[in-house]
């Protein structure tokens, strides 16, 4: 059974930055995809940013392109999330989600494991 926990969310200022970190155990870490999707209050999950299993293939939500940049280390079975010029339009629950079938999947359905998300908050 694969276990993904996501850590390094909080509340930062307009053009801050974090990084996020998922955790990967249970399973393989470099016989899945990963990605990362985001859900603020009242609306649906939104895809955020894809990697393949070697990490040579990223892909981006275009609200986040440039800004964002996903990476693995697949020594250390951990996907991360650098998050740059964060605005109050990137306040939401993130969320990583491992796949076994799909590089590049933009769409909750092309992942088969979650994690249980961070909180991520963008105020001044």
């Amino acid at each position: 059974q694969v276990t993904l926990v996501e850590s390094g969310g909080g509340l930062v200022q307009p053009g801050a930055s974090l990084r996020l970190s998922c955790a990967f155990s249970g399973r393989p870490f470099s016989n899945y995809a990963m990605g990362w999707f985001r859900q603020a209050l009242g609306r649906d999950r939104e895809f955020v940013a894809a990697i393949g299993r070697s990490g040579k293939d990223t892909y981006y939500g275009d609200s986040v392109k440039g800004r964002f940049t996903i990476s693995r280390d697949n020594y250390k079975n951990t996907a991360f999330l650098q998050m740059n010029s964060l605005g109050p339009e990137d306040t939401g629950v993130y969320y990583c989600a491992a796949g076994a079938y799909y590089t590049g999947g933009t769409k909750p359905e092309h992942y088969n494991y979650w994690g249980q998300g961070t909180q991520v908050t963008v105020s001044s």
